[in-house]
């Protein structure tokens, strides 16, 4: 933490089995928006943001997700207990050694092609102006969404999280003050059926 600034990593999931999307085989991480694939351009959003490290947790598809990621500076994290839901993503992501030694960690849905390096930056300025002490979550409307910044002082509960138990419920339990940022629509788009991704502008592939 040079100079006293409060370092906030990123951690990108992007292990799920995606079963929403059908039997076809199609991976809604690797359709295309605007020409990149949506896995990498969701990393290039945390990465321009200036998050750091940014740790990418993979499972389903590991490999062909790998591919949509190299030459990009971010750590890949397999997790072999993928198939049980998204809390052991979580918890293999907080027990990275880079990760335990950040302020904080804002955490992204790899399926969220609507959120930009300027939806990240308000999180991690708000996150900041408190100290770091508080949990920053997206939000339209009053509508709790996601990427949401979880402080240090809840990485030892992340760390236990499994099946498929997310952030959320420990969120609420928290006695954590949670400020929601307002980032508008994108902090509730994630596309997990074929017909999301196409609405989203998205192009399917094989």
């Amino acid at each position: 933490m040079p100079g006293g600034k409060i370092a906030v990593a990123g951690l990108l999931l992007a292990a799920g089995e995606a079963r929403r999307m059908g039997p076809g085989g199609q991976h809604k991480l690797l359709a295309e928006f605007d020409g990149c694939v949506l896995v990498r351009r969701s990393a290039q959003t945390l990465l321009s943001s200036r998050l750091h490290p940014v740790i990418v947790v993979t499972g389903h598809q590991h490999s062909r997700i790998g591919s949509a990621l190299l030459g990009l500076e971010v750590e890949q994290q397999f997790n072999p207990a993928y198939g049980t839901g998204i809390g052991s993503s979580l918890a293999r992501g907080f027990s990275h050694p880079a990760i335990t030694k950040a302020d904080g960690t804002l955490v992204m849905l790899a399926d969220m092609p609507a959120i930009n390096p300027g939806h990240i930056d308000q999180l991690v300025q708000t996150f900041r102006q408190h100290g770091g002490n508080v949990l920053a979550r997206a939000s339209c409307n009053g509508q709790r969404g996601n990427p949401v910044i979880i402080p240090k002082a809840l990485y030892g509960a992340m760390r236990h999280l499994s099946g498929d138990s997310g952030a959320r419920s420990l969120i609420e339990r928290s006695e954590l003050p949670i400020v929601d940022v307002e980032t508008g629509p994108a902090a509730l788009l994630d596309v997990d059926t074929p017909e999301a991704v196409i609405r989203a502008g998205g192009v399917l592939k094989n």
